[in-house]
């Protein structure tokens, strides 16, 4: 609750401007009387929200084109008490058809898919499903949860929530304080103000103690209750307040005209509320694999933005020759910012290999003989186990591409990033009817067919 308790200072941090959003971090607690399931109940648990503040009436998202063709997988509440399927359909056919409430609350759903795809999660395991009327708080206008498929069923990992106006009112009545936004008018207007005065002596003579109660509930009328009110207490002469009554000399309700050039709104919010417990349990799950043939060996298929260690540098052998080179690489890997793993141990490349693989390292950077000769090296995808030849200064480009600098950053794919270095598997060129032959100790030529 801590962004609506400080909703006027972010609104005065972004010049009074709607809508804005603000977002957070951090850990949340939960009465669990029977924490279970791993990861997916527990007392405590990370959080991470936004909350996206909006003017009640125009909930429409400036961005929303750009993401109105992602499609979703939707599971609406009369499926769920009817057919028991899903949709396929895109966002923007869903606002149109009015199976999502809004375009904001749409757009941070589609949002959501998209980053749900970007981190590796499996997106035939994805799907959104609606609040039933008997699961929503009497003051959302519409809800959302993203749920994953994993062991345990369908899990909700996102909530979405459309919760209006309720939680900006509710603090600003236990903390007297006004919880508001402003909207200028494109061209004045006129408005009938009503007021009330209070006789603040009489008041205080008939209630005592009571009278700031009385104050209270009286500011607490809208133009219409004071209208009726007044229409009560020309009646007669008298008229309850909450538990109190009240005369007709004790107030004065006041109708008057003026021209006004913007207006006050309790904002509506929306809230998209991640468990990241959750997503990463989901994540491990989906990026589990084994090798093809061979059950015993395992791979995190981790989506190299994500992958915590991008690359592992290893010698082919523990031969002194090759540490110059792993230092060399090291010091290019650490100058770019670029997580690794050193692994020169006396085991063999392949049981290394198998053991990157295990933990989910992308790419692998191997040191043989031939790096000695020409200062090149292999580089190996962890998914496809092919491998190219390398030169080390073109190494940490060839990563930034293949990974992307940042985690957000869409990474480019094996055989498209690779396309311009040779395979160490291909066929070698022939020419003149010789053929070049590498090897881990040594390139050579022979001819190209075999002399009979």
């Amino acid at each position: 609750q801590g962004l609506f308790v400080n909703f006027k200072r972010l609104l005065e941090y972004n010049s009074g401007k709607m809508p804005f959003a603000a977002a957070q971090i951090g850990l949340g607690f939960r009465n669990e009387i029977a924490p279970k399931n791993g990861l997916l109940r527990v007392r405590e648990f990370t959080m991470a929200e936004i909350e996206h503040f909006v003017h009640p009436e125009e909930k429409d998202h400036p961005k929303f084109l750009i993401i109105a063709d992602t499609s979703m997988v939707l599971f609406d509440r009369d499926a769920q008490m009817g057919s028991g399927k899903t949709m396929c359909i895109s966002a923007g056919d869903a606002v149109t058809k009015k199976i999502i409430n809004n375009q904001t609350l749409a757009y941070f759903m589609a949002r959501t898919q998209l980053f749900a795809e970007k981190i590796g999660l499996a997106t035939n395991k994805l799907r959104f499903r609606q609040h039933l009327k008997t699961e929503m708080a009497h003051y959302a206008a519409d809800c959302w949860d993203l749920e994953v498929l994993t062991a345990y069923g369908w899990i909700e990992c996102v909530g979405h929530a459309d919760r209006a106006c309720y939680d900006l009112k509710v603090h600003a009545k236990a903390t007297n304080t006004v919880n508001e936004a402003q909207k200028l008018l494109d061209q004045p207007k006129e408005v009938t103000c009503i007021e009330f005065v209070p006789n603040r002596k009489l008041i205080g003579q008939s209630f005592k103690a009571d009278q700031v109660q009385v104050h209270a509930l009286l500011e607490e009328f809208s133009q219409d209750q004071l209208l009726k009110l007044d229409e009560e207490l020309e009646q007669h002469g008298k008229a309850a307040v909450g538990k109190f009554e009240i005369s007709r000399d004790m107030i004065q309700i006041k109708t008057s005209k003026k021209k006004v050039e913007s207006e006050k709104y309790v904002p509506s919010v929306i809230e998209p509320s991640f468990g990241i417990g959750r997503l990463v349990h989901a994540l491990l799950e989906h990026s589990f694999s084994q090798r093809e043939g061979d059950e015993q060996r395992v791979v995190m298929r981790f989506k190299p933005n994500v992958a915590p260690v991008k690359c592992t540098i290893l010698n082919l052998q523990s031969n002194a020759i090759f540490i110059p080179f792993v230092a060399k690489i090291e010091n290019l890997l650490t100058a770019a910012s670029i997580a690794h793993k050193t692994d020169t141990s006396g085991q063999s490349v392949g049981r290394r290999y198998a053991r990157a693989d295990e933990i989910g390292v992308p790419y692998g950077v191997t040191i043989d003989f031939q790096t000695v000769n020409d200062d090149s090296v292999t580089l190996r995808d962890r998914d496809s186990m092919a491998q190219v030849r390398v030169p080390i200064s073109a190494i940490p480009d060839l990563l930034y591409t293949l990974c992307g600098r940042h985690a957000s950053d869409q990474p480019t794919p094996w055989t498209q990033a690779t396309q311009a270095f040779p395979k160490v598997d291909e066929q070698p060129a022939i020419k003149n009817g010789t053929m070049l032959d590498h090897t881990p100790r040594a390139t050579f030529s022979r001819p190209a067919k075999p002399i009979l």
